[in-house]
This record gives C-alpha cells, structure tokens and sequence, in this order.
C-alpha cells in the first residue's frame, strides 16, 4: 500500500534561475534519483506556479521520514544537491528556520 504526502516551497522570484532550476530538473543526478527510490518513494513529482512549487509524494509502507532525512545527511551527493537547490529556492513566510517542503493539509478529496 502507498501513501501521498504533498509540500509547497518557493523559488526565488528571478525568471533566469526559475528556468536554471526547471533545466536541473530535466536531468536530475542519477544518484539523486537512486537515492529518492532507495528511500521506498515510489513516485514523485513537483508542479509549479510562478514561484510556487507543489510536491506530490507517493511512498511505500516502508518508508520514513526519518531514515531518509538520516540517509540524506550521510549521501555526500544527496547534500551537494540540496546546496545547489538552495540557490533556486526559498522557503515558506511560515517556514520555521532550515526548513525548505512544507507539508500540505489536505482540504478536500473527492
């Protein structure tokens, strides 16, 4: 069984790194990726709206928050990543300080 979470984060208001950012995402690193279904996600896409990013995670039973947080600390790449993204991106007004994807509350489900 598989689970959805959904986040929301900003990018910095600039239409050159707006388009830097979107080209990254067309290759991303393949250890990224590796690392993204190591962690049981099973599917993941992001959407955006100007500024606006909106992530939709799909994860396995198995998955969790913390072992990926943990992983992601050790993965020398996972971290160059996350550093090359911070300069594309800018957290939530709310966001509490070294927080980046916000989690969603889910409003509504047909």
């Amino acid at each position: 069984m598989s689970h959805r979470h959904c986040f929301a984060l900003d990018l910095k208001k600039n239409t050159e790194l707006i388009n830097e950012y979107e080209a990254y995402h067309q290759a991303v690193w393949p250890e990224i990726i590796a690392s993204i279904k190591e962690a049981g996600i099973e599917d993941l896409q992001i959407y955006r709206v100007e500024n606006r990013l909106f992530m939709i995670m799909e994860v396995h039973d198995s998955f969790s928050f913390e072992k990926k947080h943990a992983a992601d600390a050790a993965n020398p790449k996972v971290q160059q990543w996350e550093e090359l993204m911070w300069n594309y991106q800018q957290a939530l007004p709310t966001a509490k300080p070294g927080e980046k994807w916000m989690p969603m509350k889910k409003i509504f489900q047909l």
